[in-house]
This record gives structure tokens, sequence and C-alpha cells, in this order.
């Protein structure tokens, strides 16, 4: 942990009752908003899918959806023990952000409720349960993830006060409540809260560790290691390892059953792309300023007399898990009473504000794509019900997830490798039309067992008897620990997925003309003002007809002319990447 001198300071000082009358004020407000919004549910669109808000609240949701504070703790954790590298566990998605200009337009196109609807509509009802079982895991893994990263940032924030268990069933409870009462409509007002909360969270503690440390020149004079101070160091996070990660993270981001809220909760495609894009842009500054105030407690760290190279692998993980907490709760109570509660609110409000909307996308998935095919005849209360009983159902898994996963980071890890089959299906039936049903199964079930494979003891042996497996760096140990270096493994199974459900495309009956017309015409209608939809997948009666020019259609593939807003919205967004990471960088050096 801290130094001798800081830690009992830190403990010392506890929670001002200001502080804790902040929190719970905090708590209070944000649960009675969330329930008033339940009370002005029209039917079951409203609770999964309502299609009515603007560029300013479909910004605030993705950026809160997307961020949470267990990402500040990934991030933070990674940057104390490995350098500034560690910024791409988060930064892996920067390279993504542009293709999300690109995607949400046709997500919103869908005209769906749950992204299954689309699986159901390209393949089969098979393939949209598939999807269900494989998304619904994913959000109780993510829910898990988050809540375990925001358990360890209370014990830590607080000095150990509150218990990591204890803030992450309070947690639990809270937006169980709103977001049962009020779906999707309640996770969405009260994102935009608590995304302006979540941004304070990020920058609040970088000027003061900072200032104690002497600025950029005094982190620069203090850590003598200048991998540490590097973006691609020689470390884990190896240019192969980010170029890897942000393929996986472009291929799963399409299988995150959250994602056909945050394009598609708005009026027209429009503010499901400024939306996106712009609530994303938002959170990698964030990820920044959680990078840069992890490597200012390095250097605080060091300047207090200790030194990281001596701690052992399991005391520099708990050190690194909790160094996020420790500098608010060390820095803040020093200012004015009522800051830490500050920090605390805000650090809830990240978890709240993703878990919400990953718990209402879970039971859109269970009740439109599972249990409504089961029982045709039922009302749109019942369905809105039984939508509030899965969410508890759901949420419940990722508490016992939270419980059992060792780390974060390792919650994350496992998080990473889920979505991406599914994603696989999605791709290569959006550009190919003879992606078929069992070509779906083939590339799903395909993925899962390859990443098993490369997981086993008997595996990594073999790979580590190869001759150029220490050249090609196959493997990674961490402590006493060996395992398939991370990039190589999504290669092998989403190279080897994908080969086998081509492979048993060209050998199985293909889909319907009829639902692939269906489709591709969806993607490519763009949305008009005030549609009225009677069942999700289908074109408006009044659509116009749209013959869009066509890139290349050989062998049965569907790639289209890009628009002019598409390709200058790119590009654009590619610059504004670029000056992110040119920020950053001028800024460490």
């Amino acid at each position: 942990m801290l130094s001798e001198m800081t830690l009992p300071l830190a403990i010392a000082t506890g929670l001002h009752l200001l502080d804790g009358l902040v929190v719970v004020l905090y708590l209070i407000g944000i649960t009675m908003m969330g329930v008033w919004m339940g009370r002005r549910l029209k039917g079951i669109d409203d609770f999964f899918m309502p299609r009515k808000f603007g560029k300013g609240m479909m910004m605030m949701h993705a950026f809160g959806t997307g961020t949470a504070s267990d990402q500040a703790v990934t991030v933070s954790s990674a940057t104390f023990r490995t350098g500034l590298s560690g910024i791409w566990y988060q930064w892996l998605w920067l390279f993504v952000t542009p293709f999300y200009w690109l995607i949400a337009p046709i997500f919103r196109r869908f005209r769906a409720i749950t992204t299954a609807d689309v699986y159901e509509l390209r393949y089969d009802r098979s393939v949209a349960v598939l999807f269900a079982i494989v998304g619904i895991a994913s959000m109780c893994i993510k829910i898990g993830l988050m809540l375990k990263g925001a358990g360890a940032l209370v014990d830590a924030g607080t000095g150990g006060l509150i218990d990591a268990n204890v803030a992450i069933i309070a947690v639990t409870l809270m937006f169980v409540i709103y977001g049962a009462a009020g779906g999707l409509a309640a996770a969405i007002v009260t994102d935009y809260i608590q995304g302006i909360l979540t941004i304070v969270f990020s920058f609040m503690l970088l000027p003061f560790i900072l200032s104690e440390v002497g600025g950029m020149s005094g982190v620069q004079e203090t850590i003598s290691n200048d991998a540490m101070l590097s973006l691609v160091a020689p470390g884990k996070v190896s240019l192969f390892f980010v170029v890897m990660m942000s393929f996986q993270a472009l291929v799963g981001i399409v299988a995150q059953p959250f994602i056909m809220g945050v394009c598609a909760a708005g009026k027209t495609e429009w503010e499901g792309r400024v939306g996106i894009v712009g609530g994303n842009l938002i959170k990698r500054l964030c990820t920044a300023a959680w990078s840069l105030t992890a490597i200012a407690a390095v250097a605080w760290y060091i300047q207090n007399g200790n030194d990281i190279s001596l701690l052992d692998t399991d005391s520099l993980k708990r050190t690194a898990d909790g160094i996020y907490g420790e500098v608010a709760h060390t820095f803040l109570p020093r200012l004015t009473p009522g800051l830490l509660g500050l920090f605390l609110a805000a650090l809830l409000a990240g978890v709240m504000s993703s878990c919400d909307s990953f718990m209402i996308s879970s039971a859109a998935l269970f009740t439109e794509n599972i249990y409504k095919p089961l029982r045709t005849d039922v009302s749109s209360r019942h369905c809105i019900l039984v939508g509030r009983l899965a969410s508890v159902v759901v949420v419940a898994g990722g508490v016992v997830f939270a419980f059992w996963v060792p780390s974060v980071i390792k919650a994350l890890e496992i998080w990473f490798m889920v979505a991406p089959m599914m994603g696989l299906v999605f791709w290569i039936g959006l550009f190919w039309r003879g992606m078929t049903v069992s070509g779906a199964w083939a590339t799903t079930l395909t993925g899962f067992a390859v990443w098993w494979v490369t997981t086993q003891p008997w595996f990594i042996s073999w790979l580590s008897e190869m001759p150029a497996a220490e050249s090609l760096r196959l493997l990674w140990t961490e402590g006493e620990k060996t395992v398939v270096y991370l990039p190589w493994q999504i290669l092998c199974y989403s190279s080897v997925a994908s080969l086998v459900g081509i492979v048993v495309s060209l050998v199985t009956p293909a889909v319907d003309p009829t639902k692939l017309n269906r489709f591709y015409q969806l993607t490519r209608t763009p949305v008009q003002t005030g549609e009225e939809l009677l069942l999700p997948c289908t074109l408006p009666v009044n659509a116009p007809t749209v013959d869009r020019p066509m890139l290349l259609t050989a062998g049965g593939l569907e790639i289209p002319m890009p628009s002019r807003t598409s390709v200058v919205g790119f590009v654009t967004v590619w610059l504004l990447v670029g000056g992110i990471i040119g920020t950053f960088v001028w800024t460490v050096s």
C-alpha cells in the first residue's frame, strides 16, 4: 500500500459528515428521478427502446453507458504497474471511435428493439436466441466487472471505512430500483446527470496530485525508467497488443447488447451518430486523465520513500488496484469537507450510469427474444413486468461474478473475449450474403472452443516447445503463470472461427433471399423524423425506395458506396483522434 507516513493520515482523516450527506443526497435524488420516469411509461417500447432523445441526451447516454469507475481502476492500475502504456486497456477503443460514425446509422436503420432482432432477420430465431444468451452472459460479466471496480475504489477512497462488498450491494440496489422502474428512458435521463459527475470524477484528482509531485517535470525527474513514460513499452502492451485489441474492440462492439440503445434511442440516425461519437471522444479525454493521475501517483509513491520494484506480485496488485482511491482519500479531505463525498458520488454515478443500461438491454433480450416468442398472447404490461424481473436476475448474476473474479483486470480480459464471438457473425453477415444460419452457429461455437483450447496447459506447453515461440513472443508470463500472449490468442480464435463459418456456409442451405433483401434494404433506408413502426426490423409503409450505389457485389459481397456525410465525418473523427493522441504525447513529454 502507500507509505507508512501517508496511509495512517488517510485512515485517520475518515469521512466528514458533509461527505456522507453529499453521497446520500445523490443516491436518493438519482433514484427518485429514475422512479419518476417510470410513471411516464406508455408501453413496452418506452421501457426497452424509446426513440425520442436529442443529441445532448444521446451524447451523455453514450458517455455514461461506456464510462465507469472500474475503467479508471483498470487504467490507473495498469499505468501504476507498467507505465503510460497501461492507457491502452481503455484507449484500445480510440482507433475504433471513427467507425462509430458509420455503425450508428446502420443500427438506427434496423428499427429494432434489440440487437437479437437483427440477428433473427439476418439468420433465424435460433441465432437470435444464441445472441440473447451470449449477450446476457456478457452483460452479467460487465456488470460484475464494474461493481468489482467500484467496490475497490470505495474501499480505498474511504480508507477502508466502507467495505468493498457493502459498496457493491448498496450501488446495486439503487440502480436496480430506478432502472427496473423507468427502463431505458430512466437510464438515459439519469445518465445526463451522472455523466457530468463522471467527468468531475475523472479530472478532479489530477491537479492536486500533479501539484504535489511538481507537475509533469517532477514526474519525469522522479521516474528514472523511460519505459514507464512510453505509450508503447517493451512489456505486455506492445504495438501488436494495441493493434489486435483494437481489432477485437471493433469486432465486438456491434455485439454488445447495449449498443442498440446507444445508437437507436435518438429521434433519427443523426442523433445516434453525434451521440455515440461525441460521448466516446469525451471518454477518451477522461481516460487520459486517469492515466496521468496514476503516473503522477507513481512519482508521489517514490517521493515518499517507496520502491515499487521491491513489492511482490500480490502487494503490487493490491497497491495498483487501490491507487486511484488512495489518492482521493489522501488529498481531498485536506481541501474542504464534502469534496471526498463529491468524489464518491461521482464514482457511484459512473457505475450506475453504465449498469442501468446493461441491465435494461439484457432484460430486453430475455423478454423480446426468449420469452415473448413462447408467449405470443401476453400484454405489454405483462412484458414490462417480465423485463423488470429479468433485470433483477441479470444483476444478481453480475454480483455473483463480482465476488468470484479475483481482480478487475482479469474480469476485463474475460469480458473482452465474449462479445467478439457473435461480432464476427454480425460483420460477415453484413458484408456477405453467403453467410448461413449453420455458418453463424459454426463461427460462434468455434470461437469459444478455440478460446478455451488456448487457455489449456497442454496447449501452452505445446506452444512453448515450438522453435519460434520466443522470437514470435507466443507466450506471456506473469508471476508464476504462463499464458498465451493475448494478441496471438485473439488472432487465433478470430481467424479460425471466421474461416470455419465461411466454409460451413458454402456447403449449407442459404438464407431466404426475401429476408436478405429486407435486411440490406433496412441498412440503406435513412430514418425519417416521426416514423411509426408496427413491428421491429420493418420499413414504414411510406418509406422511400433507396437504390444505393455499390462498391463491390462480386461473390455475394454487399459493400455499398459510402455517402458524403459518412466520409466527411469519418475523416473528421480520425483527425480528432490524432489530436487527442498528439496532445497527450505533448503533455507527458
